[in-house]
């Protein structure tokens, strides 16, 4: 994930000034259409089973996701090309974001994985 969102800059940007931001307890991985500085992913899915997965990260420096994340669909939903961090599993602000690899087409019920140590956040 190598985008940050203008609402996690501000959450930064009153840490370095020494002022006590609000921190979210969890972190939450959503699928998207395209993505954004100002707003993070946008064409989140809706429905057949779709739901923002919790990520635990670990690392001394560059972070990565510790365990796999696996998003469930029991419909075809189109094409997803990005994922982005939230601060909440519904609504919430959304903290960064990035391009997949590759897009994912959900042509169908199944499941999208992403594997333990797929997913890395740098200081960037």
């Amino acid at each position: 994930m190598s985008s940050i969102t203008d609402y996690a800059k501000n959450v930064l940007a009153r840490a370095v000034c020494g002022r006590t931001p609000v921190l979210p307890s969890a972190v939450y991985l959503a699928l998207g259409t395209g993505g954004s500085n100002p707003t993070g992913i946008s064409g989140e899915p809706v429905g057949s089973g779709y739901a923002r997965q919790r990520v635990t990260f670990t690392g001394t420096g560059v972070q990565q996701n510790a365990e796999a994340v696996r998003f469930t669909f029991t419909a075809a939903m189109g094409t997803y090309s990005h994922v982005g961090l939230f601060d909440a599993a519904s609504s919430g602000n959304a903290l960064t974001w990035s391009a997949l690899s590759a897009p994912v087409a959900i042509s169908g019920p199944g499941t999208v994985t992403i594997s333990p140590g797929g997913m890395t956040m740098t200081g960037d």
